[in-house]
């Protein structure tokens, strides 16, 4: 998650106006329709409107999808925090329910914030007439791009 060589503004607008650029620089968020909710140092929300385009058989939105919006709201919160270029080193995923409705929200926080990574947790809720449940929970090590300098 990062534009290569760019800073981040200091303000909370700035940084909210910065993220998503990067988002609308990533091809496949573009193609499912994600949007950078909210976005401050060590927090990131996404959200994704869920449509029948990313389901799978059984009428839940792919697991596939939910990881993935897991995985950017871990690297967005990871790279505000460490205010560098990151990219995912890892990450984990526990489904906890199928996700059904009309929206999925990843909401990331920092639990420890280092030089060259951050230990990131981040919860997954769909929202289904108004009521956020939640179906995914992920903890990933983001780390810092390029040659840790």
């Amino acid at each position: 998650m990062s534009a290569a060589g760019t800073t981040r503004p200091a303000t909370a607008a700035g940084m909210l106006a910065w993220g998503r650029e990067v988002l609308a620089s990533q091809p496949f968020s573009v193609l499912v329709g994600t949007e950078l909710a909210a976005l401050s140092p060590g927090k990131a929300e996404l959200r994704l409107p869920i449509r029948q385009a990313l389901q799978q058989q059984h009428g839940f939105l792919h697991g596939g999808v939910v990881s993935y919006l897991a995985d950017n709201a871990l690297t967005y919160a990871g790279g505000a925090a460490m205010q560098v270029p990151v990219v995912t080193s890892e990450y984990k995923i526990n489904y906890v329910r199928p996700a059904i409705g009309e929206l999925l929200i990843a909401r990331a926080e920092c639990v420890s914030v280092g030089r060259q990574q951050a230990v990131v947790r981040c919860d997954v809720f769909a929202v289904r007439d108004g009521e956020e449940k939640l179906c995914a929970v992920a903890q990933g090590t983001i780390a810092r791009l390029g040659d840790g300098g």
